[in-house]
């Protein structure tokens, strides 16, 4: 990445200089540097009095007395707050501390926040929990979990990865503070709780606190009290409805992964109380006719667009794309609750049967939403490209609109497939091919670049109006999908350029190359169905195109897709810029939904205060928080992700909980030495084979070629392979399908069949079952 490696020598070199210096002043017996207290006090917030310090750095004598000066100066100076025993630098936190644990990262450890925090102070820092390595060596698990309130002995990161405080805890103070959900199991007089997850605590309730549940219903209760003997007890607060109703499925992943959907009433109430937004420091463009193209069931509309020919004679034949984004920084100002639940949100979530939103619907749904005929304010940009594609300039606009039309994405493109309907046809003419003219140009500019071009049909699972899954759908990509899909991605380019022109701070939005060892394994694995990849750690986005565009209309197409996608790093936010690899963007961050991401929020932001656009601009407070930020967001959006993935596989297991004994297609979509992962794309659902129902045969598992084996009679199964199986078993709550093999296994390579042999990394692991005849 452009830069990254001289930020990182000079932090380094920063580092080491202060290491010598601080070296230099203990065997000297000195008073050290401003540079070197500060970074002490900074390093060590147990450590920070006059007399820690003095004896840190060997001072006695008259240098304790220059000591005191020179701490006394930094206070004056503001940098550095002095408390009743030690001294602590401006929104740094105490050595002990009391935290609310609120997630976790990518790596599974525990994050926490400061349960006490200034409302003037910005962000609260992230804060990583550590476990004790004693603790480590005994096997003992974390202390604490996601909701729990601890105290916690603070230490400042000293490598600088990472949030900026890690924390031991001392004692859980409070444990799962709020709701708990669970099942109701009727037991006599009172009921038991029984959880959804499997790491879950069974709880008692007594008659008086069941309220009107019943047996079998999802019901969210309040941890009234632990004893030290016998089942901790619980009052029902809540019933969510049936566990045997879908409409249940999407609480159970709200509450598994901690996700917060009530907002408090100083969040609703700041949300009422707010005002449509003036003219001050706005353009007039309610005369340009931009218009909204998104899903038919859009509820919030943050995106419109127009485009027209560019009419300077300097760029003959090119075009002028204007994209207009809901002015979300307008509302939603830095400190304020608004702010602060969003950031806690992170992102919204998105649900077969609803939609936990980022922010309150009167921000989202009316305020904020760019609606047809209604004045709203957005953040434009508008981008001159030439025939051949290239962007030539972009300027951005603090401008009041009005949309001219609300289009679905299905009447744009059958206006333009000589289908409109009366809303679309008036136009057709002045505004929808003015805009695929645009698309056509800004394609010829991205068949250019060339991003990874990956073939994934996205599943949508249709409900009945009671919550019962309907049917899953593939929904068509259309040409009107791709125009908004380029539009927007060429103004996340123009935000991310703009900024760094502005030399102004801001969250990229980041996509790493794949590591080398993913490289491997993807190369090892085309090696087997006659693909290859490219060695070399220069990889770019087309050099995987090249095998998408091979195993297209094959019958190996969606599982080198699949392998591809396997392959990919996630792509998360960050302040520090290494590009976009799938894109092949080397500057990008998320502007154009702002509604419903925190990171966009924070480039309108960034913006807003860079180009001098009116009030909501970044604060000085946001900068310094930026990394925290970016990491607790990308955290968030994983976290999304997971739910939104557990709840499609909770419904589709209850949909077939119905159906244990029939037959099904599916696609080997995964390979263990443990068994098989099988796929259904019919209902985009997965379930596994354990290795011991396949056979008598001993399988042995080969990691290169995807397959298990069987050692004596060499018939296997591997990644991509369409069988016949049988549903033996559905768990609704768990989101988990178990099946039977039913399709014989085939000849495999003779790689796959001998691997092991060679001294490699097949396993033998035994089967118990004769394999069945295809049916």
């Amino acid at each position: 990445m452009p830069g990254s490696g001289n930020r990182k020598s000079r932090r380094a070199e920063g580092a080491a200089k202060a290491k010598a210096d601080n070296t230099n002043a203990i065997i000297h017996g000195e008073v050290p540097s401003r540079e070197v207290l500060l970074q002490f006090i900074t390093d060590n917030p147990d450590r920070a009095s006059k007399r820690e310090i003095a004896k840190a750095f060997g001072l006695k004598g008259d240098t304790r007395v220059e000591l005191k000066q020179a701490l006394r100066d930094l206070e004056n100076d503001g940098l550095v707050n002095k408390t009743r025993k030690s001294l602590a630098r401006p929104g740094a936190l105490p050595p002990v501390t009391v935290l609310d644990i609120t997630t976790r990262d990518k790596d599974g450890e525990l994050i926490g926040r400061p349960a006490e925090w200034p409302e003037d102070a910005g962000a609260a820092p992230a804060v990583l929990i550590r476990q004790s390595s004693s603790d480590r060596a005994k096997g003992k698990t974390a202390v604490g979990g996601i909701g729990d309130r601890v105290l916690a002995k603070i230490f400042a990161n000293k490598d600088r990865a990472g949030p900026a405080y890690t924390a031991r805890v001392i004692k859980v103070i409070d444990r799962q503070r709020g709701a708990v959900l669970g099942v109701v199991r009727m037991m006599g007089e009172g009921a038991r709780l029984m959880p959804i997850e499997r790491r879950g605590e069974e709880m008692q309730i007594d008659a008086a606190d069941i309220g009107e549940a019943k047996d079998g219903d999802l019901v969210e209760v309040e941890v009234s009290r632990a004893t030290r003997l016998g089942l901790t007890r619980a009052r029902v607060l809540n019933i969510v409805g049936s566990v045997a109703s879908e409409k249940a499925i999407s609480m159970i992943a709200i509450h598994a992964h901690g996700i917060p959907y009530i907002f408090p009433q100083s969040v609703i109430d700041e949300a009422e109380a707010a005002k449509p937004a003036s003219m001050s420091h706005r353009e007039d463009w309610r005369h340009v006719p931009l218009i909204t193209i998104d899903p038919h069931d859009a509820k919030d509309h943050d995106d419109a667009v127009y485009a027209e020919p560019d009419t300077s004679e300097d760029n003959p034949g090119g075009v002028v794309v204007t994209v207009a984004i809901a002015d979300v920084s307008y509302y939603i100002r830095p400190k304020s609750a608004l702010d602060r639940e969003a950031l806690k949100r992170g992102n919204s979530v998105y649900f077969p049967d609803r939609v936990v939103p980022m922010l309150p619907e009167r921000i989202s749904n009316d305020l904020c939403s760019l609606r047809e005929g209604v004045d709203r304010p957005a953040l434009a940009v508008r981008m001159v490209f030439s025939a051949e594609g290239r962007k030539v300039r972009h300027t951005f606009h603090r401008i009041m609109m009005k949309s001219a039309a609300k289009l679905s994405y299905q009447q744009a493109q059958a206006a333009i497939d000589g289908q409109a309907d009366e809303k679309a046809g008036p136009l057709l003419e002045p505004i929808l091919k003015p805009l695929w003219a645009a698309y056509a140009t800004l394609k010829r500019g991205r068949d250019r670049r060339q991003p990874l071009e990956l073939d994934m049909p996205e599943r949508k699972i249709i409900l009945k109006p009671d919550g019962t899954v309907d049917r899953v759908h593939v929904p068509e990509r259309l040409d009107a999908h791709k125009l908004i899909e380029e539009m927007m991605i060429q103004a996340n380019v123009a935000a991310a350029e703009t900024l760094e022109a502005k030399r102004q701070k801001l969250v990229y939005r980041i996509h790493d190359a794949p590591t080398l060892s993913k490289q491997e394994v993807l190369r090892e694995f085309l090696a087997t169905i006659g693909f290859s990849l490219v060695k070399g750690g220069n990889l770019r986005s087309n050099s995987f195109n090249g095998i998408l565009a091979k195993a297209q209309d094959t019958p190996h197409q969606i599982i080198v897709n699949e392998m591809v996608l396997r392959s990919q790093s996630q792509a998360i936010y960050s302040p520090d810029n290494i590009g976009h690899f799938g894109l092949n963007l080397m500057k990008y961050a998320h502007f154009t939904s702002p509604i419903r991401r925190y990171a966009d929020l924070i480039v309108h932001r960034a913006l807003v205060a860079a180009l001098g656009l009116g009030e909501g601009g970044i604060t000085q407070e946001e900068e310094a928080s930026l990394e925290d930020i970016a990491a607790e967001i990308s955290t968030f959006e994983r976290r999304a992700m997971a739910a939104e993935r557990d709840t499609v596989n909770r419904l589709v297991a209850h949909h077939l909980a119905g159906r244990i004994g029939e037959d099904f297609e599916g696609q080997i979509g995964g390979v263990t030495k443990s068994g098989l992962f099988i796929s259904l794309p019919q209902f985009g659902a997965d379930g596994f084979i354990p290795v011991s129902t396949l056979g008598r045969d001993y399988y042995i598992y080969d990691e290169a070629h995807q397959a298990l084996t069987g050692e004596k009679s060499g018939l296997g199964y591997q990644l991509g392979d369409t069988v016949e199986v049988r549903l033996v078993e559905a768990v609704p709550l768990a989101g988990a399908l178990r099946f039977e093999m039913l399709s014989e296994g085939r000849k495999m390579p003779a790689g796959a069949r001998s691997f092991h042999k060679a001294g490699g990394r097949g396993r033998k692991q035994p089967g118990t079952r004769p394999p069945r005849s295809r049916r």
